[in-house]
């Protein structure tokens, strides 16, 4: 009957809670842990010239779409030509930071045959696809330089400009990625293995 009243009234001793529960974190704890983020030094060294490059293209990017967005929704009057010159900072945003995923070995691979493969099987395989990739990298600067020649004299539909400036950058992220190849065939030849052989001592890269 105690019991029974002691429920009724809400004084029911609390429960404690059970071990699946999601534990709940203070705020002193919320607060220490950016505490310790902020204290921790920034290091930009691993960032190269095409990064930066792309960290501004990507904002002049963000800018046309933000202007497209309130002069169509807001002022009700849309500027056409911030639509198109989005489009092709995207594409320069592409093509540029797909340099940066081969300087970082960061684009999509298959590494499961290396794990069965003994090591001399697998570093000549490794070598393979480094050249293979650096060949067909290179046999794209070539193809987007003949396509600028054919059709570089195009114009913008909203602007009184050329399309080969939008090609150029094209073409200046298959340099810089044929570039970075070879720079990274050269480091898997002097290191004795790829990404692909062992893909834990690449763990850092994404730091």
């Amino acid at each position: 009957m105690q019991m029974r009243s002691q429920a009724m009234d809400g004084n029911a001793p609390a429960q404690p809670p059970s071990e699946g529960a999601p534990h709940m974190s203070s705020v002193e704890e919320i607060v220490q842990s950016f505490e310790e983020a902020d204290a921790q030094p920034v290091d930009l060294s691993g960032y190269a010239a095409e990064d930066w490059f792309n960290f501004g293209l990507f904002w002049l990017m963000t800018l046309l779409v933000f202007l497209q967005f309130f002069t169509r929704y807001v002022m009700n009057d849309s500027l056409a030509w911030t639509e198109e010159l989005a489009t092709y900072c995207l594409i320069g945003v592409v093509f540029i930071g797909a340099s940066m995923c081969v300087r970082k070995s960061r684009h999509i691979q298959v590494d499961l045959l290396y794990r069965y493969l003994p090591h001399r099987p697998a570093r000549a395989l490794s070598t393979l696809v480094d050249v293979v990739r650096t060949a067909f990298l290179g046999y794209a600067v070539y193809l987007v330089w003949r396509f600028i020649g054919i059709v570089g004299d195009e114009p913008m539909t909203t602007v009184a400009w050329n399309k080969s400036y939008v090609y150029w950058l094209a073409l200046a992220g298959f340099v810089l990625m044929t570039a970075r190849s070879l720079q990274v065939t050269w480091q898997n030849w002097r290191n004795g293995y790829s990404i692909l052989e062992r893909p834990a001592a690449f763990d850092a890269l994404d730091n």
